[in-house]
Order: C-alpha cells, then structure tokens, then sequence
C-alpha cells in the first residue's frame, strides 16, 4: 500500500515546503500541539522538548521533520511566534 504523504505549507508564501509522510506529520503535529498546550517555548526549547518526547520511537530526523511541521503550522495559522526576544512559539486561539 502506497504511503500517504501531505504537502506542508511554508509562512513564506514564496517558498514551497516539502511533501512528507503523513504518519510522520501527524506525530511531530502532536508533539509540537502538546508541548504548546502547556508553555511558550523558543525555537531552541521547542525542537529539544520535541526531540526528549519522540527520539525513542520516531523513524527519521526529529529536527528536520519539526522544523517542516513547525512551519506548516505557522502556515495554517495552527501557532504563531511571538514578538518577544527571543521569539517564542504559541498556540493560536
């Protein structure tokens, strides 16, 4: 059976982001939702929580693929950065 795949957005209506996994979006989509559930990370904090919560069971590059889900998210309006410095992540509401 042929993988589904999603094409993920980019912030940048000038750039084209990248056709993944949708198994693989789903999971990082969660992960990223429920770390901001909870907290207003930076980038950095944000991609390190992601990292601690999916290394042990996730098949591919944590980062590489929060990095693409993250700005499919900010694409769709789903979080937003904030404009403290530094900038920090949060849900929209």
């Amino acid at each position: 059976m042929k993988e589904e795949k999603i094409q993920t957005l980019h912030p940048d209506s000038g750039k084209k982001n990248k056709l993944i996994s949708l198994q693989k979006y789903n999971v990082i989509k969660e992960n990223i939702l429920s770390i901001l559930k909870d907290s207003e990370p930076t980038h950095t904090e944000l991609m390190e929580k992601l990292y601690a919560n999916v290394k042990e069971t996730f098949d591919g590059g944590v980062q590489w693929y929060g990095e693409t889900v993250k700005l499919d998210l900010e694409a769709r309006k789903i979080i937003v950065r904030t404009k403290s410095k530094p900038e920090k992540y949060t849900l929209t509401h």
